[in-house]
């Protein structure tokens, strides 16, 4: 049986992006195995984010953009991101820029393979795969299975789900230094819709029908709405699908446990790197990556990495809950958000850095019935005990939360 120091399963945004960091450290020499099920020679998505960083693969930015540009059926908001930028990165480019550097390292061995079991072991792992086993000093987990997330009554689960067209017009139509984050002139139907557009010339541009709703829809509504936006909103009559893309990230307050074993770390989606109320999760894997890197070089396991915000949480899990029972409200709050915030204190907000005083400031901003409305309905839907809201029995297990007191103050100060 073949020994590793490393064993990566799956081979996607998590799984790569830790591979590369780690041939690019002090741990380089370190064996390292990394199983996929495909070959990954295709551009099946694209990844966009903000960053106001240099991210390890900014040789393989497609496209940046110094401006976000936000709509609704009131106004259109054009944002300058300053220190920040909103950049893409192609699929293919990035497997085939990280598989090359891979390659290149004798230590690493790449697999096409499907990843029947993972057993933990006191002093190794071993991996599954076909006929073949292999064992390892630490495995990596980044392969998700939504079956394998058992549904409990104490969170939410809805989809974010999409479907995109990158399209070419015969005439020029868009602004290509400012992306579109949200424009909600389509109708909500009760759930939160928006269009997400990324405009990579004045006459090409993915543009991405975007939905948190239970369930997903069928192709022909997706195509339906996707065909109504164009011709409507954008007012294109003419314009030719150059490429489609769909997908659907898991918007869900279940708590995903890192250590899934003595040698074991879940990673990616499976390790809980999605944000779930924005689907956003390129920029938060490479700041874990790092910080997977670090334990290993300082304490000689990947475990000792920060742990998610308890305020955070909160927060998330209030807003899917509006998402969930008033999704046509947040149509008008984030249109409030952004017009009454700097857009540092917003991304700061959302990449879950900002200050306690900073996010007080900004939910200052925002109408507090449908928030107060919204933790209520949680609190009722999910038997989770939130002060001042309700009075609820003490909880058995106190340390998930963190509102001690009971002042409004006292809680809002450490949820926000």
């Amino acid at each position: 049986m073949q020994h590793y120091d490393i064993i990566i399963a799956g081979g996607g945004a998590a799984g790569l992006s830790l591979a590369y960091q780690m041939i690019s450290s002090p741990l380089r020499d370190c064996s390292i195995l990394l199983i996929d099920s495909g070959t990954k020679n295709q551009n099946d998505r694209t990844w966009a984010f903000w960053t106001d960083a240099p991210t390890p693969f900014e040789p393989i930015v497609y496209h940046s953009w110094d401006y976000l540009h936000l709509a609704d059926d009131a106004r259109e908001q054009h944002l300058d991101l300053k220190d920040y930028r909103y950049q893409v990165i192609r699929g293919i480019d990035f497997y085939r820029f990280v598989h090359a550097a891979l390659d290149a390292c004798p230590n690493v061995t790449r697999i096409q393979g499907c990843v029947a079991q993972i057993e933990d072991g006191s002093e190794v792992a071993r991996v599954i795969c076909g006929e073949q086993i292999y064992q390892a000093t630490w495995v990596f987990d980044s392969i998700f299975r939504p079956t394998q997330v058992p549904e409990s009554e104490r969170y939410q689960y809805l989809q974010l789900h999409f479907k995109g067209w990158e399209i070419e017009t015969n005439q020029d139509v868009f602004r290509p230094d400012a992306a579109t984050l949200m424009d909600f002139r389509t109708p909500q139907e009760g759930e939160t819709r928006f269009f997400y557009v990324l405009p990579f010339s004045t006459r090409r541009a993915l543009v991405e029908f975007t939905v948190f709703s239970d369930a997903r829809f069928s192709h022909e509504e997706y195509a339906q709405a996707l065909q109504e936006y164009v011709t409507e909103v954008l007012q294109v009559a003419e314009y030719q699908i150059l490429d489609e893309e769909q997908g659907v990230i898991p918007a869900t307050d279940h708590p995903f446990p890192r250590q899934i074993g003595q040698r074991v770390m879940a990673i990616g989606t499976k390790g809980g790197r999605v944000k779930p109320t924005t689907g956003y999760a390129f920029v938060r894997i490479q700041r874990d990556s790092a910080a997977i890197l670090s334990s290993l070089l300082t304490h000689g396991h990947p475990f000792a990495v920060p742990s998610d915000s308890q305020r955070y949480r909160l927060l998330d899990a209030v807003m899917l809950e509006l998402m969930d029972h008033y999704g046509q409200e947040l149509k008008p709050i984030f249109a409030k958000m952004f017009a009454r915030n700097p857009i540092e204190r917003i991304l700061r907000f959302l990449d879950e850095e900002g200050s306690p005083v900073e996010n007080l400031q900004l939910i200052a901003t925002l109408p507090p019935w449908n928030f107060i409305q919204a933790a209520v309905q949680w609190q009722l839907s999910h038997n989770t005990p939130i002060r001042p809201f309700i009075q609820a029995p003490p909880d058995p297990h106190p340390e998930q939360y963190d509102t001690e007191g009971d002042s409004w103050l006292g809680v809002a100060a450490r949820m926000f």
